[in-house]
């Protein structure tokens, strides 16, 4: 299944974790919006955006576009719309951004592509979903991929991307695996946002949790849980 066919179905699920639990995933919305050296007055483009969660962490004086196809991740009137070609003007952002979503596309040389369009020249691609050597991907495609309402096969990032990049009118700046932890008050929390993010349907929070403290590990966190995760960050200025 390609992204909108997942989201058009998993978009509802997903947002109710995100609007229980606003915070969890700070320190991973915090790192891609670091890495994109953002200047006040700059333009931040979040493509696909689902509910725009990555909006609230930009600084203050950088205008926030999102670009998302699948109307499930919202309350209102949205419609759902194709990913490609992106709605806006050729050089109309200083920055693009795309966290976790690509994984879900088979070939993403046509939205590298568009995102160099839209880009002015030295403008700034982040991009940060799961590397294909991450334990990330074995959850995802193993323990999610089990319970949740659309299976799971990823197609995760790799060195390959890089020269897709450069291929597309990028050229690579940094790229890495950063480790960081979605945070939440207690075992309970964990596991529930989890099983409702990835729509795990036959499954209880307390078995998510389990599966989680088995498969990725967990720390102390704040007064409590922070679950261990990581992307694969890499940083790209169009030419």
């Amino acid at each position: 299944m390609n992204y909108e066919a997942i989201f058009r179905q998993r978009g509802a699920a997903y947002a109710q974790a995100m609007a229980r639990w606003p915070d969890a995933r700070r320190e991973e919305f915090d790192l891609v919006v670091r890495s994109a050296g953002f200047a006040t007055g700059q333009v931040a483009l979040d493509v696909p955006a689902g509910g725009g969660y990555l909006r609230r962490y930009l600084p203050s004086g950088v205008t926030w576009r999102g670009h998302e196809p699948c109307a499930s991740f919202f309350d209102d009137d949205a419609t759902d719309q194709p990913l490609l070609p992106l709605p806006c003007g050729d050089g109309s952002a200083d920055a693009a951004l795309s966290v976790a979503g690509v994984h879900h596309l088979d070939d993403r040389g046509p939205l590298y592509r568009e995102l160099a369009r839209v880009l002015r020249p030295g403008g700034r691609f982040v991009l940060a979903d799961v590397h294909e050597e991450a334990p990330v991907g074995r959850f995802l495609d193993e323990f999610v991929g089990a319970h949740n309402s659309t299976g799971h096969r990823g197609n995760y990032l790799s060195g390959a991307d890089l020269g897709l990049l450069a291929d597309c009118g990028f050229r690579v700046l940094r790229a890495g695996r950063e480790p960081f932890a979605w945070q939440f008050p207690d075992r309970r929390a964990m596991g529930e946002f989890c099983r409702l993010l990835f729509d795990m349907r036959d499954i209880t929070a307390e078995a998510v949790t389990e599966g989680i403290e088995a498969r990725l590990g967990t720390d102390t966190r704040n007064g409590g849980v922070g679950m261990r995760w990581e992307l694969y960050v890499a940083v790209a200025e169009r030419l």
